[in-house]
């Protein structure tokens, strides 16, 4: 393992900022991993951590093939998880909303268009996302619909959904959408959840990621094939919204089996704790996303479910 300096700048708040890259193998540009760009996103970074290890582990045993070189970048706002915040401390910009940036611009702007720089040129791109909802899904692979997007290539992951979605306005900021444009595949891996660890959907993660670049040829790792993806466009979700704002009791979690009708979580009047409103499944499906704030809004989404197909 090689560890680099990608970026330094000094900051008002906290001293000197430095952006740092960890390189496996050498060679070719084959892969890059990009880790937490928020600072609540402490999955994305424990699952960078899991990574990182398994790498270390397969490089000392001459695993990683001959001229191919992956880098990994766990963090790229660690200032912000310190200080328990989302955004970029000194002026609550999002980085993941940067993109391609600017080296003469804000502090963000700078992060980003070095770090794209830095990566433009590796064939396949990883970028541990956070859920842009609070709350649980099922793990899953995101590719933005830019015309140079490929499912084949997502479903070696191996897991169980391919996300595919059209771009929104703000998507054109993102990393995902400049990495695709400039002739990397890119792909956004989601975990079950953002500012909880959860292990099980870290390691699915990590075997992803681990499966995907044995079946690219970067890496020797004998792994189990994981599941056949399913691929869903982001439109065919079905959104469920609170129709009272109050307590939020959960009775169906995350990819669960459902029935139309069925009743998936009662909302409580904080103040006398009577039911205010039954939330009810609209379809046959599977609960794909499921919030998880101890109080919701009204008309916030506090669900979403894949609408079974009936043959």
């Amino acid at each position: 393992m090689n560890k680099e300096v990608i970026f330094s700048m000094n900051t008002a708040f906290r001293g000197e900022y430095t952006l740092h890259g960890y390189s496996f193998g050498e060679g070719d540009k084959a892969a890059c991993i990009v880790g937490a760009m928020r600072g609540n996103e402490y999955q994305q970074l424990y699952i960078c951590s899991l990574l990182a290890k398994k790498l270390s582990e397969l490089e000392a045993q001459g695993n990683i093939s001959a001229q191919k070189e992956i880098l990994l970048i766990p963090t790229l706002n660690y200032s912000s998880m310190n200080a328990k915040k989302t955004k970029w401390i000194a002026d609550d910009s999002d980085i993941n909303r940067s993109f391609p940036g600017n080296p003469h611009g804000t502090a963000t702007s700078r992060i980003a268009a070095a770090l794209l720089q830095r990566i433009k040129d590796y064939s396949y791109g990883v970028q541990f996302a956070s859920f842009y909802l609070q709350g649980e899904s099922i793990p899953h692979v995101r590719m933005m619909e830019t015309g140079k997007e490929s499912v084949s290539l997502a479903n070696l992951f191996g897991m169980p959904y391919v996300l595919t979605g059209m771009n929104r306005a703000f998507d054109t900021v993102t990393l995902n959408y400049n990495w695709q444009e400039l002739g990397t595949q890119a792909f956004s891996i989601y975990s079950a959840t953002t500012e909880t660890i959860d292990d099980e959907s870290a390691m699915m993660a990590v075997s992803s990621v681990l499966r995907f670049l044995t079946r690219m040829g970067i890496i020797k790792y004998d792994c189990h094939g994981g599941y056949i993806s399913t691929t869903l466009r982001e439109q065919e979700l079905v959104s469920i919204r609170a129709e009272e704002a109050g307590f939020f009791r959960k009775l169906v979690g995350v990819d669960r089996e459902v029935k139309r009708g069925e009743v998936l979580a009662e909302i409580i009047n904080p103040m006398d704790g009577t039911v205010k409103a039954s939330i009810l499944a609209p379809t046959d499906g599977i609960v794909f996303f499921c919030q998880d704030a101890p109080m919701v809004f009204q008309n916030t989404v506090i669900y979403k479910m894949i609408r079974r197909m009936h043959h």
